[in-house]
């Protein structure tokens, strides 16, 4: 995707996929919104990007942000990134609190910013892009709620777009399912976590990821994909590139 899109928000964006996208986005001369809760990190990412960079530190959940931020800047492609690292313990060592947390970050987020932009309405042709997880497709038996509440993102995307096409409003919803990965922080906990419960070394267990999937690479899926105006509707992202899934199994 070489031309700029306007406006473009981007939650998580202080570290990770969130970081990434937010870079590949400036470079095409985009301007970018930057949400996340930690201030510092969102100062470094200004720092790299410059004037193309506007940072928010604040919650993702909060509805007032979401309606507000796309009052105010108009955004053109919103990305859902947003999400909190999941407390590796199998499920008899979980606690509904710990169990619960994706739901309460993950899920919640793409919920508020979804419903926000069917409310406002985006413009007709903007682009939502959600990211779920591999997760949703095999499972995550250490990670609590975390497979579920991607799952459900993958759902709440369906639920839009079919609201979008109802309402005549133009607006594309994708998800995006990303493979495991040590190459983000969340990822690299996830990685040690079933390293260990499959009784090998970190190393050993990432050669069986490979291609290793990186930020760059999930970057460049969401530009590419919000220029595609025939997208489909949603993606499995992994070291080898995007791949479309067929939806009427969405096991597949």
């Amino acid at each position: 995707m070489s031309e700029s899109i306007q406006t473009a928000v981007v939650t998580g964006a202080g570290r990770g996929f969130g970081r990434a996208i937010s870079a590949a986005l400036a470079a095409t001369g985009s301007r970018v919104v930057g949400i996340a809760r930690d201030a510092e990190r969102l100062a470094a990412v200004q720092a790299e990007l410059g004037a193309n960079f506007t940072p928010i530190a604040a919650d993702a959940t909060a509805e007032s942000l979401a309606h507000n931020t796309i009052r105010e800047h108009a955004p053109r492609l919103l990305v859902l990134n947003a999400g909190v690292g999941a407390l590796m313990r199998p499920i008899q060592e979980q606690t509904w609190d710990t169990f619960s947390r994706n739901w309460n970050t993950d899920a919640h987020h793409v919920f508020t910013w979804t419903r926000a932009a069917l409310l406002a309405p985006l413009a007709p042709g903007s682009v939502v892009i959600s990211l779920s997880s591999a997760a949703a497709l095999l499972g995550s038996p250490l990670s609590g709620g975390y497979a579920s509440a991607k799952q459900a993102i993958r759902y709440m995307r369906g639920y839009a777009a079919e609201e979008s096409e109802r309402g005549n409003l133009g607006i594309r919803f994708v998800t995006l399912l990303p493979q495991l990965t040590p190459a983000t922080d969340m990822g690299e906990m996830a990685v040690a976590g079933y390293a260990a419960r499959t009784g090998v070394d970190v190393p050993t267990f990432v050669k069986g990821l490979s291609p290793i999937l990186t930020p760059e690479m999930v970057a460049k899926a969401v530009l590419d994909i919000a220029a595609d105006p025939d997208s489909s509707a949603e993606y499995r992202v992994s070291g080898s590139g995007a791949e479309p899934l067929g939806l009427a199994d969405p096991t597949n």
